[in-house]
């Protein structure tokens, strides 16, 4: 079963989680920003947060949204604001997950994600998910969680 790890980082935890995957088979690609962040921590998280919260889609760097060789598509998030990065809602906008196996990861500073769940549960109902606190200083948990579902 060829499976495919598309994710968004940006403090660094779904880099962690992408290493993890492409050691135990999976293919990675890497969703990148065409505009970053601000610099300061604190002005990312409210920015970040904010776009999350209203569901924006951000422009993106050249992606490669053909997953048509892949059985299974694992997309990985940051939660922002209770949902997922906006960079990950363009790539959702734009990817054909039919007929595939769908799970996601969401990695988490603080809360469970609330809002990527519901929409993980409206939109994706058949797929599976797993919330993950700080993967890059919780590896343990993230391989012990991503065992089970990987």
């Amino acid at each position: 079963m060829k499976k495919l790890f598309i994710y968004f980082s940006y403090t660094g935890n779904g880099d962690t989680v992408a290493a993890y995957m492409q050691e135990n088979g999976c293919d990675v690609r890497a969703i990148k920003r065409k505009k970053p962040l601000p610099e300061s921590f604190f002005f990312m998280v409210m920015a970040g947060g904010f776009l999350a919260g209203i569901n924006h889609k951000d422009k993106i760097e050249d992606f490669d949204f053909d997953v048509s060789d892949y059985d299974e598509v694992i997309v990985g998030s940051p939660v922002w604001n209770g949902k997922f990065a906006s960079p990950v809602n363009t790539v959702l906008d734009r990817i054909d997950l039919g007929g595939k196996k769908v799970s996601f990861v969401l990695y988490s500073g603080s809360g469970e994600g609330k809002g990527a769940i519901e929409r993980i549960e409206k939109e994706y109902p058949e797929s599976t998910y797993v919330v993950l606190k700080e993967p890059k200083t919780n590896t343990d948990e993230m391989r012990e969680k991503l065992t089970i579902n990987n």
